[in-house]
């Protein structure tokens, strides 16, 4: 069942995903070489508490951890791990959620650790440009295969892979609602958009071929190559007039940029 939000809800969502982007820009400072992925997952979980809010993928279906982070070919839910060191030249997917006052936040951002290579930077942009791409068709009458096409067509045109097997998602009080969203898909088709719903665009792009294999951990997804993946996550509100975002990344970019 979808569920459509008061403007009041949708205020209480947009404080929740503000967390979220300034969670994830407390992260960012700290990615740098020589930090493990449990430390990154340490900072979050007090920076979240310390707002009054509760990680909410801290125990969500078993998930033993505040974030999920995902290194270099490893695509989502990746478990921080003190034996995970991050290395210069590694991409660094971080996907954070929080619970505060009766509703949830989600979003994602990839991070480059030091200097990376050109062809990861690349991967790293384009993914960013699918979710403005999909961001952009979220809006009252589109149908969600609209928002679907719009990141598939933008990936696939660069040469990368879309991944299959995972979606974007409605959002509220629950962390996973109603629709699904795909990141590939036919304009004109799946369910019509509507004013008041609020749903998670998520772009997960491979750098080599769209398989993915699921690791024997039961959460980290990997692409079968083994080439990198980004992921970049928008929390949306649709309105009459257009998509109302309620991620900030312009904090978590003037964060790493500091």
């Amino acid at each position: 069942m979808i569920y459509l939000k008061t403007d009041e809800e949708i205020e209480l969502m947009r404080e929740n995903n503000v967390l979220v982007s300034e969670t994830l820009a407390e992260v960012g400072r700290h990615i740098r070489p020589g930090v493990t992925t449990k430390r990154l997952d340490e900072i979050a979980e007090d920076f979240i508490r310390s707002h009054g809010a509760v990680p909410a993928f801290l125990g969500y279906q078993g998930f033993p951890a505040s974030l999920c982070i995902s290194v270099n070919e490893e695509v989502v839910h990746g478990i921080p791990s003190s034996r995970r060191v991050l290395e210069e030249g590694d991409i660094v997917s971080v996907d954070c959620g929080t619970f505060l006052k009766g509703f949830v936040g989600d979003s994602a951002y990839t991070f480059a650790v030091g200097e990376v290579a050109p062809e990861a930077r690349r991967l790293m942009e384009v993914t960013k440009e699918a979710l403005y791409k999909g961001t952009a068709q979220a809006r009252a009458g589109n149908r969600v295969g609209d928002v679907s096409a719009a990141v598939q067509e933008h990936a696939e045109r660069h040469g990368y892979g879309v991944v299959r097997e995972l979606e974007g998602h409605g959002c509220g009080r629950k962390m996973h609602e109603d629709p699904g969203v795909p990141n590939y898909g036919a304009r004109g088709r799946g369910p019509l958009l509507k004013e008041g719903m609020v749903i998670c665009i998520e772009p997960m792009i491979t750098m080599g071929n769209k398989a993915v294999v699921f690791e024997r951990d039961g959460w980290t997804v990997r692409t079968r190559d083994r080439k990198p993946a980004a992921h970049y996550e928008f929390a949306v509100a649709i309105r009459k007039n257009g998509p109302d975002v309620l991620t900030d990344f312009s904090m978590i970019e003037k964060a790493i940029n500091e």
